[in-house]
């Protein structure tokens, strides 16, 4: 383990994607395995995500997709990467969490986003608008309320009330500027754009306000990194999400994870071509010592104190031997990082 990573935590975001010739039972069945098994390589904290009417990813409930992980699990902490606020109302996201951590106290984590809906028909089904994602910074603030018992109502959240739930901000945006002014721990992929990540977490930097969640700037940053025993397995670990995100952007439909020699034998027209190549560019993927030089270099461009990865891939074997390779990496299998 190199110095960089000492301090460094190393964390897991898994979307619970469906896999052509499987079902979505499977696939957050897969969630909560992976959860026992990155319990086991040490990492940090294991949170789920939101998505609602998307066929390629099964987790649309990620409060309660959280309670079966942190039922199946001791000691790794579980959250939300993150539940997008401007879906439902803050006293039934505190509310939520509140259960949670009171029946795991001390391991629950709120990640908070500010997405709404992926397409038209599915933010009409949440009663939604593109317009509710301007009014998350309100809503954060009274989510906030509801846990230290400020709210003007005179309702008081049950059982969330006095409890203490660590809060974090995705922010992709203008979600840097409201992590740091609410003083809250942030979020920020992904790891292909340097720059841009930069500049976010130097404005965060630059105007957080310490509040009781924290007293100094927390970065994570998060992203995909895909580690294999040649460049060449790595790579192809990456193909099924790219073919995904290619169809997405050409098609309008976010499609199940296809097999990676699936993909390699499709004929793809000229804008499927540049997508899917692009989802393949600038990925930190490579065997461990090519991993390794990379993830030095982000983490001592940036300054993070973590590390969040998102990898999804349709061979679950190969996607476990990469979390595997990657703990090595970073010194988690011999306990001395295991939940610093």
């Amino acid at each position: 383990m190199t110095s960089v990573f000492a301090s460094v935590r190393f964390s897991v975001l898994d979307r619970s994607r469906t896999r052509e010739g499987h079902t979505g039972p499977e696939a957050l069945r897969d969630t909560v395995s992976l959860a026992r098994e990155a319990e086991r390589l040490g990492y940090h904290r294991f949170w789920v995500s939101e998505h609602h009417g998307v066929p390629g990813v099964a987790g649309s409930a990620p409060t309660v997709l959280a309670a079966a992980v942190a039922g199946a699990t001791r000691t790794i902490r579980v959250g939300t990467g993150g539940v997008m606020l401007p879906n439902h109302r803050p006293l039934v996201v505190a509310e939520q969490f509140g259960v949670l951590e009171s029946l795991f106290p001390g391991r629950i984590d709120m990640g908070l986003g500010r997405s709404v809906g992926f397409t038209d028909g599915v933010r009409r089904a949440l009663g939604r608008d593109k317009g509710d994602a301007d009014d998350f910074a309100a809503q954060l603030d009274e989510l906030l309320g509801w846990f230290r018992g400020t709210s003007p109502t005179g309702v008081r959240a049950r059982p969330s009330e006095g409890l203490a739930v660590p809060p974090f901000v995705l922010a992709m945006g203008e979600g840097a500027t409201i992590a740091a002014r609410a003083g809250l721990p942030m979020v920020i992929g992904d790891l292909r754009d340097r720059d841009r990540m930069r500049r976010g977490i130097d404005r965060y930097r630059e105007l957080f306000r310490p509040s009781e969640w924290a007293s100094e700037p927390y970065v994570v940053v998060s992203g995909t990194v895909a580690v294999a025993a040649t460049p060449r397995l790595a790579q192809r670990l990456l193909v099924p999400e790219a073919w995904s995100m290619a169809h997405s952007r050409t098609h309008g439909t976010f499609p199940p994870l296809p097999p990676a020699e699936q993909v390699e034998t499709l004929s793809m027209t000229a804008r499927e071509r540049d997508f899917y190549e692009s989802g393949l560019a600038g990925q930190l993927a490579g065997t461990e010592e090519e991993v390794a030089h990379e993830l030095e270099s982000v983490l001592k461009d940036t300054g993070a104190q973590e590390v969040l990865v998102t990898t999804s891939t349709y061979d679950r074997e190969a996607l476990l031997d990469s979390y595997r390779r990657l703990a090595a990496i970073a010194g988690l299998e011999d306990g001395s990082t295991t939940r610093r």
